[in-house]
């Protein structure tokens, strides 16, 4: 029960007040885009970090001496040639990138309203 200056309201002092229909609708809206929100940065958290993934093994690719590598597709793994591995990671990149600016503009737009 609410207290006031340390002593406990009668049920005739409590404030029972009623949330008007618009005003249930605007707390509604918020807790869903702020949890959209949430899951939103989360994965633009975790896109940046696949981005930066394939960063690092283009880099790798790079450095390396025309052997054939191993590229790893989901869970298996694939012997390709170093060229085909880079354009598979530059492939890859742009479907991040893609994904991640329309979830940066998804945000974005959350944050607006």
């Amino acid at each position: 029960m609410p207290e006031a200056n340390g002593m406990i309201l009668s049920k005739e002092e409590e404030n029972d007040n009623e949330v008007r229909r618009e005003d249930q609708d605007a707390i509604n809206e918020f807790g869903r885009l702020n949890a959209r929100l949430d899951e939103v940065k989360r994965q633009v958290d975790a896109l940046k970090k696949t981005l930066e993934k394939i960063d690092d093994a283009s880099t790798e690719l790079m450095m390396g001496d025309g052997d054939n590598v191993m590229l790893r597709l989901g869970g298996a793994m694939f012997e390709a040639t170093e060229e085909e591995a880079t354009e598979y990671c530059e492939a890859e990149v742009e479907r991040q990138q893609e994904i991640l600016d329309k979830l940066s503009e998804e945000e974005a737009g959350i944050v607006e309203r």
